[in-house]
């Protein structure tokens, strides 16, 4: 029973010692607008995304693609991941790529594309974690992958309305 209690007082210990973001699983809070990004660049090309304040970069991440990441995403299932100018508009915090952030894909002219040729243009193309460190190679199915510490870090500098542009 003293065995018991000691593993027990020591579980709950943890609890007392940690922020309570760790223990309720909350995601990490925004930092202030000041350190915050206002421009996203995807290097596709590279396997680079960057993010941008006052057009200097401020972080630099590797990533990893769609299974099939040359050109731009032109259906559903195509395993592509988009090109061109596009914004965040919505960050999840229940991902089950470890949270995510929303890209507009697809926009008006997408759709149209896509109408013309009689297919879905598809959609929920994300910035997400996930990656294992140290891993290379394309795994997506046309989203943005990075490592679930790099997502912690992207998350607290991308608000809503960032502005997002993917080069080949």
């Amino acid at each position: 029973m003293t065995r018991y209690r000691g593993y027990v007082l020591g579980f709950l210990g943890l609890f007392l010692v940690l922020p309570a973001s760790a223990t309720a699983g909350e995601p990490p809070g925004l930092l202030p607008a000041a350190q915050q990004a206002d421009a996203i660049r995807v290097y596709k090309a590279q396997r680079r995304m960057e993010l941008l304040r006052g057009g200097r970069v401020i972080s630099t991440y590797r990533i990893a693609l769609g299974d099939a990441p040359v050109g731009h995403k032109r259906q559903q299932g195509d395993e592509k991941t988009p090109e061109g100018d596009y914004r965040i508009t919505y960050r999840n915090a229940r991902s089950r790529f470890h949270l995510s952030l929303r890209i507009s894909y697809p926009d008006e002219a997408d759709r149209r594309q896509a109408r013309a040729r009689g297919v879905d243009p598809g959609g929920d193309i994300m910035i997400h974690g996930a990656t294992p460190p140290g891993y290379r190679g394309d795994w997506t199915d046309g989203c943005i992958a990075v490592t679930n510490l790099e997502m912690d870090e992207i998350w607290r500098r991308v608000p809503v309305g960032t502005p997002i542009r993917i080069m080949p």
